[in-house]
């Protein structure tokens, strides 16, 4: 009675509103969403790839030999890290999340993004079981860190190594993988001209220092797995023994958006055309 006494109260002094939905926040929190947005902030459902964490369709999936699926991308070439695992897709409550921390500059959403990382480590506990594993967060080129006073990568590393069951078993080390120059945008380029913006961006300080060890990588966003790839070859070039990719939210590809309807399989553009209401279908396809 009390608690709601004083929240009624706090609202009335200190009225805001939710940052993803807009409605008046009734209860105190740094974090200025309410709780009903982050109830709709949920883990990724169906089945993903074992190796890079893209969805696959499971009647087409095939596995790996010890049953886990794989994408057709992973059977056909081999990635620069072990697996890459993600809390949930890139979209809705939590895109909206990580905007706020890294454009609006909400820093208690890293806590909850910490967790929600710590939540997706859970399937690498088995494989990190020996030796103490280091977390190298994926770095910004100092332009932009000055420019943004932080690197979310490493506030979300942080918050998660304190929520993780295995925080004992993890060594943060946030000033050993370098971004050495400034690169464009990835946004609207192809996955040659990704490659070519990244060649070369990044370097390990202290080579001693990662050879021979387990490393996670740690990043808000998997978007096309150019960036994790590139500081993966970097990493084991330098001698790190294996690398591991953990990212809070993972992009999941349009090619791969389908569905099973009693047997068949439909795309979002099938649905699209023939009106079909799908949970899967992306949001520009809805409209």
């Amino acid at each position: 009675m009390a608690r709601r006494i004083v929240e009624s109260l706090f609202s009335v002094l200190f009225p805001s509103d939710c940052r993803i939905c807009g409605l008046p926040l009734l209860n105190i929190s740094r974090l200025p969403v309410c709780p009903d947005c982050l109830g709709t902030i949920g883990p990724v459902s169906g089945k993903v790839c074992s190796v890079c964490g893209e969805r696959v369709l499971s009647a087409y999936a095939e596995t790996d030999a010890e049953g886990f699926p794989d994408c057709p991308v992973c059977r056909r070439i081999e990635r620069p890290f072990e697996r890459a695992v993600a809390y949930g897709s890139y979209d809705g409550g939590l895109r909206e999340l990580i905007h706020l921390l890294k454009y609006n500059e909400v820093s208690p959403a890293a806590g909850v993004l910490g967790r929600m990382l710590a939540e997706a480590l859970i399937p690498l506990h088995a494989a990190l079981e020996q030796g103490k594993v280091l977390v190298i967060p994926v770095p910004l080129y100092k332009g932009k860190r000055r420019q943004r006073g932080f690197n979310q990568a490493e506030l979300i590393a942080h918050a998660a190594l304190r929520a993780s069951a295995l925080r004992d078993r993890f060594e943060l080390a946030s000033n050993i993988l370098l971004r050495t120059r400034e690169t464009r945008s990835q946004i609207g380029l192809t996955s040659h001209q990704r490659r070519e913006n990244l060649r070369g961006a990044f370097a390990v300080a202290r080579a001693a220092q990662v050879t021979g060890r387990d490393v996670l990588l740690v990043d808000d966003v998997y978007t096309t797995g150019t960036t994790v790839s590139e500081c993966s070859r970097v990493l084991r070039r330098a001698g790190a023994a294996r690398v591991w990719v953990a990212t809070v939210a993972r992009t999941q590809k349009l090619a791969s958006k389908y569905v099973e309807l009693e047997g068949f399989k439909v795309s979002p553009f099938q649905a699209f055309n023939e009106n079909i209401e799908l949970a899967e279908t992306p949001e520009a396809l809805k409209h």
